[in-house]
């Protein structure tokens, strides 16, 4: 369910989404608000389960994770009980970073992360042939990293 928000609600998600690590000093001077009714706009998204929560975006190269593939994959069977036991079963594997549920020729879009080509093979045959109903895999590879791979969500300001 969606809650009416206004300006400063929207000031302080871009704020938010822009560096989740600001003060709520500097959060009210965003807002143009003292501290206190601009913490409390804050808890209410929060509550709301508008703000998900505070992540810190780190570096897949850095952390050794050279390929990153997206992945369309198409089950045999279009039923709950195969899409479910094919979403179980995508949790389970922690090189999956997003999955999907789609429309169009393929059902599911993953993107994932393996150090480098061999490990994204291994990754491949040992796991992602293997998911439940699996009747085709088709893999692109992201040959250019520009706007990130979750980027932030546009704010709608008014």
């Amino acid at each position: 369910m969606q809650t009416e928000r206004d300006s400063t609600d929207l000031r302080l998600l871009q704020a938010l989404q822009d560096n989740a690590r600001l003060t709520s000093t500097e959060l009210a001077g965003v807002a143009h608000l003292s501290q206190s009714p601009s913490w409390r706009r804050v808890r209410r998204m929060e509550d709301s389960g508008l703000i998900r929560g505070y992540h810190a975006r780190l570096d897949r190269q850095g952390l050794g994770y050279g390929v990153m593939a997206f992945v369309m994959v198409t089950i045999d069977h279009q039923n709950e009980a195969s899409s479910l036991a094919f979403e179980q079963a995508v949790l389970a594997i922690p090189e999956v970073v997003l999955c999907h549920g789609i429309s169009g020729p393929h059902d599911f879009i993953l993107v994932v992360v393996a150090p480098d080509l061999q490990a994204y093979s291994v990754l491949l045959q040992s796991k992602l042939h293997r998911l439940p109903r699996v009747l085709h895999v088709h893999t692109y590879f992201s040959l250019q990293e520009f706007k990130g791979a979750v980027g932030p969500l546009p704010i709608p300001l008014r």
